[in-house]
């Protein structure tokens, strides 16, 4: 029994290379001859192996894409809640990729636009390198970076102020009366490690607070991680009596430690997170946090990667959402039951 047609019996039919047919199907650049020969075969062989053959005139899949570092971080799913309706409602579907920060992978997935299994992507690399920057100005489909990158970058950019979130965080903590104000980050070579770094090192002179280094401890943006970096930093400095932790999942992994250690929250130390997930409205205690607007960031990028579908001659765009301090009991007193 026959399998149909295939690309082989395309390039026969239509009297050109298999590597034709596969750059016409793909959608890369090709001769208008052979763009034309390619599709009037598979038009006659009834070959339709996917979503990009199905699409040979208008070039399009008709699906989205949006890749981050983890699947499972609440900060990605608040996102992908806002994106995923304005897509469906726009005829398109979603794709989503877990990269795991890994560079490689989302340079791969920058290079497959030109292979058109997607009309679009959001992306949110944590590190933009000069490969990313690269490829971003070479990219064949349109793309909406959320998170910042370095101005004149040619892409739609939705992006927050961590150095204000950090600040209003820092500044609540100071006007409870907290002055050994530990902090635990992620890795300082990523955008928002390195941006809540810096803004923690000027938070605490504008206070009149000195900035102590070993009142830092950095881990990754993980609670299984962050617990360990909190750790670390209780050890070494046992007196901190408040603690800001760059994700909410960091700060979850300190409410972990400091229990464990006999240390009352907030009465011996105050804990402050930042990304208001819905992990903090259920930690115990509830959990201060510094929303850096995840579910508007998403709603952000999906709106402009799909105006910019409409209307792809338009100049990039900045959207900055604004961060805002959301208080609970980790700070301001103990919850019962």
């Amino acid at each position: 029994m026959s399998d149909g047609p295939t690309i082989t019996t395309i390039a026969q039919r239509a009297g050109v290379s298999i590597a034709s047919v596969s750059r016409v199907l793909n959608g890369l650049p090709t001769k208008a001859d052979t763009e034309r020969r390619v599709m009037s075969a598979a038009r006659e062989l009834g070959y339709v192996p996917n979503s990009a053959a199905r699409s040979l005139k208008s070039r399009r899949s008709n699906q989205l894409g949006f890749a981050m570092a983890d699947i499972g971080n609440p900060v990605y799913l608040a996102m992908i809640r806002e994106i995923q309706p304005l897509f469906k409602a726009a005829g398109y579907r979603l794709v989503l990729h877990s990269t795991n920060v890994d560079e490689a992978d989302e340079i791969d997935v920058l290079r497959g636009l030109g292979e058109r299994y997607i009309d679009g992507l959001i992306m949110v690399p944590l590190r933009v390198t000069a490969e990313h920057l690269n490829m971003f100005a070479a990219a064949r489909a349109p793309i909406v970076i959320i998170g910042s990158v370095p101005e004149g970058t040619p892409v739609d950019n939705v992006r927050t102020d961590s150095r204000k979130g950090v600040r209003l965080a820092v500044g609540h903590l100071h006007a409870l009366g907290r002055r050994r104000i530990g902090f635990v980050n992620g890795p300082v070579d990523t955008v928002p490690g390195a941006a809540r770094s810096a803004a923690y090192a000027e938070a605490l002179p504008a206070l009149g607070l000195p900035y102590d280094p070993s009142l830092v401890e950095v881990g990754d943006f993980y609670r299984t991680d962050g617990a360990r970096a909190v750790a670390r930093l209780l050890e070494r400095e046992p007196d901190l009596d408040a603690l800001l932790c760059a994700n909410d999942l960091i700060a979850l992994g300190a409410l972990d430690v400091l229990r464990r250690a006999g240390r009352r929250v907030p009465q011996d130390v105050a804990v402050a997170g930042m990304d208001d997930t819905d992990l903090a409205t259920i930690a115990w205690p509830a959990l201060t946090s510094v929303s850096m607007g995840s579910a508007e960031r998403g709603r952000a990028a999906a709106e402009l990667l799909l105006d910019r579908l409409d209307n792809g001659r338009r100049a990039p765009r900045v959207v900055t959402v604004e961060p805002r301090l959301v208080v609970r009991a980790s700070t301001t007193g103990e919850e019962t039951p």
